[in-house]
């Protein structure tokens, strides 16, 4: 089984697949990032679903890398007999998705090799297929994949297959384009078409791009990953377009990223808007309208792409999962908890919209008031926090200092924008919350804020006090914080959530390092001056990033692997926050034209 950092993104808007570096796609859902997976050898073996395009000769070494500023991937494998190229992209078009690969002979004439394994609904369904004309078509239920090449084909143990040989200068292209079965056959494709509108789409977004300081090639790298897990239909983002690659190898913590969380809306908005991608943001302030319409007391964290309320979670089966790591999880029951943060984030990412320039909008005010209106009581519930967790409810630091950011955008909505509203309860509850903070969630024997009020365990969570505004980078308090998670919470420099152990979360203890906080901590150390410190930290990160530089969730330190669902929108995000503030001193979260207090 390929390490997860030996996997490739490439997307179309609409899904994604994983290429492994051997050439193999092992994971994609057609026709969203959301349906059942027809390639799902990456949480199983090649039987539940693969497309493996490779040399059937020995490769002796092998490269790849991403067309400059696009999700075009290259792969060139060197044999024996000859050096080839395989191009693999899915084409930005409409509303049937492709996955079209093209061989290219580079030398030599070199034995390539094909085989098709679809298998529907997360590898359980082997589909039908039947010869039309020179297509292969694969039908189960309302799917159908169209698979067209003009290599001779033949179907071989429920595998399609092709063996060929590619000489210098050919070029043998292969496209998969799925279609509702209900329906004709899609569009022939131009597979050299498709190329040069894929690379024109990809270059004419990339000089939309308005960003020129330190960090560029970093921060439109990661930019380019945010837009690539982006449902382009409704302007969702997801967290990551696979489910139940594990945060530790063998274990249980093994969840569904495949939807919005609306905690990352805060710095999608920020990262989009501060490198000039004003549609980007405006279409994710858009789904986050519909998504959040309903009930105040009804807001969720998470919804599906299209704004879907229903994910419920669910096991399956019969997938052995990634290198035994169990259960495989499709739906997340996470969506129904309470997580308190998120009302904090959703008037923060409003808000920070107005800043950069939006046009007012009566009906965003309207919202904002709604959410606040709940929040007046609602703030002083327990809830499941953060990070999510399956154990009993309590009074998360980090949940309340997202109420305070509510209240307190409240208050600067009203301050710069002149719109009207209780303030002064608005201001007299910032204000409370805040009292509560300083008084309930320190601990005088660690010298930190901690996880939750009255407890000694600590959380990197509490690192975004100065992000969000709450206080100064320098303060006192926050600096002997910062102090005891170096101590407490690093291993080898990087940062951990929490200490599993430590903490009735719900599940057994383990998990990797979270590079999302180890970016939080880059940020703070920048804050308070330790700017060379921060910068060998993000540039220790940055060398994290496998090879066409993307990330996931956790990092193991012991064996040198990434961890969990890949790539993870919410570390490249925190990736560019870093990168902006390390490189033009912007990024940050909190409200600006406030003079700062310190507790």
């Amino acid at each position: 089984m390929p390490r997860i950092e030996d996997y490739a993104l490439i997307g179309d808007l609409q899904t994604a697949a994983l290429v492994s570096r051997e050439g193999s796609i092992d994971w994609c859902c057609f026709p969203r990032f959301d349906s059942g997976a027809c390639f799902a050898a990456l949480l199983g073996e090649p039987r539940h679903g693969r497309w493996l395009l490779a040399p059937s000769a020995e490769v002796r070494r092998s490269s790849r890398r991403y067309r400059s500023d696009t999700l075009i991937l290259e792969s060139v494998f060197v044999t024996d007999a000859g050096t080839v190229r395989a191009i693999d992209f899915m084409p930005p078009r409409g509303e049937a998705p492709d996955i079209v690969r093209i061989v290219e002979g580079l030398d030599g004439a070199v034995p390539m090799r094909s085989e098709l394994v679809i298998r529907y609904d997360f590898g359980h369904v082997v589909p039908w297929v039947k010869r039309v004309d020179h297509s292969r078509i694969a039908i189960a239920g309302p799917d159908a994949l169209c698979f067209r090449t003009p290599v001779d084909v033949r179907g071989e143990n429920m595998t399609t297959v092709s063996e060929f040989t590619v000489g210098v200068g050919q070029r043998i292209p292969f496209v998969l384009t799925w279609f509702p079965s209900h329906r004709g056959l899609p569009e022939e494709v131009d597979p050299e078409q498709a190329l040069q509108d894929a690379e024109d789409f990809w270059l004419d977004w990339a000089r939309r791009c308005t960003h020129g300081g330190d960090y560029h090639d970093e921060i439109h790298e990661s930019l380019l990953v945010l837009k690539g897990l982006t449902y382009a239909p409704t302007g969702g983002i997801v967290a990551a377009p696979t489910t139940s690659l594990p945060e530790f190898i063998g274990g249980v913590r093994n969840w569904d990223y495949r939807f919005c969380w609306l905690r990352d809306a805060t710095l999608t908005l920020l990262a989009m808007l501060n490198a000039g991608y004003t549609e980007e943001a405006e279409a994710w302030r858009d789904w986050l309208l519909r998504a959040v319409a309903g009930d105040p007391a009804d807001l969720q964290i998470m919804y599906g792409i299209a704004g879907e309320r229903r994910l419920d979670e669910r096991e399956i089966e019969w997938l052995p999962g990634y290198e035994s790591s169990t259960p495989v999880r499709v739906g997340n029951a996470a969506s129904e908890q309470l997580q308190l943060d998120v009302y904090g984030e959703v008037i923060d990412a409003l808000y920070q919209t107005r800043v950069h320039g939006a046009p007012p909008d009566d009906y965003v005010w309207s919202l904002t008031r709604k959410l606040l209106e709940w929040l007046e009581d609602g703030w002083r519930n327990a809830d499941s926090g953060i990070w999510e967790v399956r154990g009993p409810a309590r009074h998360f630091t980090h949940s309340k200092l997202m109420a305070w950011v509510a209240f307190d955008r409240a208050v600067q909505y009203h301050k710069h924008f002149g719109r009207s509203g209780p303030w002064e309860r608005w201001s007299a509850l910032r204000d409370e919350i805040r009292e509560e903070i300083l008084e309930r969630a320190w601990n005088d024997d660690k010298r930190a804020y901690t996880q939750s009020y009255e407890t000694d365990a600590l959380d990197a969570s509490v690192l975004l006090m100065p992000l969000v505004g709450f206080c100064s980078a320098t303060d006192e308090r926050f600096v002997s914080t910062v102090e005891a998670i170096q101590r407490e919470l690093t291993y080898d420099g990087l940062v951990l959530r929490y200490r599993t152990h430590d903490v009735a979360d719900g599940l057994p203890a383990g998990e990797g390092v979270f590079l999302p906080c180890s970016f939080w901590l880059a940020d703070v150390l920048a804050m308070q001056g330790k700017v060379e410190v921060a910068r060998e930290l993000f540039e220790r990160l940055l060398d994290l990033r496998n090879d066409v530089g993307l990330l996931a969730e956790e990092y193991d330190p012991v064996s040198g692997r990434q961890l969990g669902n890949f790539p993870q929108a919410f570390t490249h995000l925190a990736l560019v926050n870093t990168a902006l503030v390390l490189g033009e001193g912007r990024g940050m979260r909190h409200a600006p034209h406030r003079d700062r207090t310190t507790s």
